[in-house]
């Protein structure tokens, strides 16, 4: 049987590294934590490495793994999840599944990397950073309602260039 060498453990991780965070997150509540879970699970992964013969298996397993470990460290600290119950994540986790193996996160990627410079700054500091618009508004210079009406129009900028993506390359 054939194990995933560890440069792609790595790569196959670090590449996910935004979904899979974004899914501690929703747990943790703590940008900070959700990115100490990620690490948990990058050096469990390396330590394990022997478990994994593709790269859907060892995504399935960082999610399940981080999951727990956000879960455990909630625990630790006597805090409350005021995140989505456990059978939700669960379906969360396989719709995640399924809208990877469809490509539109690949495509996502790739117009995302299409943007101008400012666009992205946008974005990340609406969804990577989770601030509020109101503060969006006031780092970058802009109105509020500037703000939202820039996010709607990269949604649907981003949403067009995914589907026109998607049809020049069809899954096979």
């Amino acid at each position: 049987m054939d194990f995933l060498p560890q440069d792609d453990i790595i790569r196959t991780l670090l590449g996910a590294r935004g979904r899979l965070s974004a899914g501690f997150y929703v747990v943790l509540h703590d940008v900070h934590a959700a990115e100490d879970v990620f690490q948990e699970v990058m050096v469990k992964a390396l330590t394990q490495k022997d478990l994994f013969t593709n790269e859907a298996q060892l995504l399935s397993w960082a999610r399940a793994v981080g999951r727990n470990a956000g879960l455990n460290l909630l625990r630790k600290l006597s805090r409350v999840s005021v995140g989505l119950p456990a059978v939700l994540l669960d379906i969360m986790e396989q719709e995640s599944e399924a809208y990877a193996r469809n490509g539109r996160e690949e495509a996502l990627a790739e117009c995302l990397e299409k943007l101008p410079a400012a666009a992205r700054e946008l974005l990340e500091l609406r969804y990577f950073h989770t601030l509020p618009c109101k503060e969006v508004a006031l780092r970058t210079g802009s109105g509020v309602e500037a703000v939202y009406q820039k996010l709607s129009r990269l949604h649907r900028t981003l949403r067009d260039c995914v589907d026109r993506t998607l049809t020049l390359y069809p899954e096979p």
